[in-house]
């Protein structure tokens, strides 16, 4: 298989995974990014259905095993272990043929001047944990669910600092109204220049408040102005409140639709997000060669 960088380059279609936080809820499995040492079996077997599924490459069970969010929540956990342990579980289940990407996110605080902790101390966290995913053996990077521009901005500049692996940013958008806008008020082309002149080898969405049509509306304005590859994670759906669990209930029939309509509107890195499962991505897989043609 090709590596991640020469895929990037030559904008090949590459399909991730899904969720692994929301499979392992719905599969009766506690823990989430915990299970890499409480229950790493289930975590392989999370990664090894998405491969069978038609992933290309699957992602660390690492979201927000930064050093910053693990000591502001209290989890109790040691911040090389638990990302040592899931570089390695994502690469024994992708296989020799399988991409694996390391996986960051939020540290869950603002940064400064809307919140206490300063940028420093931001950078400093993501920096550690891409050095032990690198040194874990990924392919490359994924940031993913940064709803704060400035924060993904700190998490890129620590990956491209720690190792020179290709790095994909996503952000979560709250809306696809007013040219796509996160929490944060960041536009989608404010995002997309952003991210680029710091260096992202492809930037795209992910998460958010939008579903798989409003991500492609979104994805549209990306392509348009991006001179990297664009990618696409939306969720199953909408999120809904139901017995006071957040659920997403999208068929894997229509999310596939829905990702097609993100490939076709420019997207070559597609996946998904909260809410999904390999049945998801096995169907959108199934929809064979025509959602890559843009």
């Amino acid at each position: 298989m090709t590596g991640l960088a020469e895929w990037l380059k030559g904008r090949q279609p590459l399909l991730l995974d899904g969720a692994m936080g929301t499979e392992l809820d719905r599969r009766g499995v506690e823990g989430r990014c915990l299970c890499n040492l409480s229950g790493p079996r289930h975590v392989i077997a999370v990664h090894r259905d998405y491969r069978e599924a038609g992933s290309h490459a699957v992602i660390t069970n690492t979201l927000t095993m930064n050093r910053s969010f693990i000591e502001s929540h209290r989890i109790g956990v040691d911040v090389l272990e638990v990302n040592r342990a899931g570089a390695a579980l994502a690469r024994e289940a992708a296989g020799p043929g399988g991409l694996v990407l390391g996986n960051l996110s939020s540290t869950g605080q603002l940064l400064e001047p809307y919140g206490p902790v300063p940028a420093a101390v931001v950078l400093e966290a993501f920096r550690e944990q891409a050095r032990v995913l690198a040194e874990g053996g990924v392919d490359g990077f994924i940031i993913e669910t940064m709803i704060d521009l400035r924060e993904a901005e700190c998490a890129l500049k620590a990956c491209k600092e720690v190792s020179g692996l290709p790095v994909i940013v996503c952000i979560a958008f709250d809306t696809a109204q007013r040219g796509g806008r996160t929490v944060m008020g960041n536009s989608a082309e404010q995002c997309v220049r952003s991210l680029t002149e710091a260096g992202a080898d492809a930037v795209g969405a992910n998460c958010g408040g939008v579903d798989p049509a409003q991500m492609a509306e979104i994805v549209s304005r990306m392509v348009s102005i991006s001179t990297v590859p664009v990618a696409a994670e939306p969720n199953a759906g909408l999120p809904k409140l139901v017995g006071g669990k957040t659920v997403f209930d999208m068929e894997p029939r229509s999310f596939a639709l829905g990702l097609a309509a993100c490939a076709k509107a420019g997207a070559t890195i597609l996946g998904g997000c909260c809410g999904t499962t390999p049945d998801h991505i096995r169907a959108f897989a199934a929809l064979g060669a025509e959602p890559w043609l843009v």
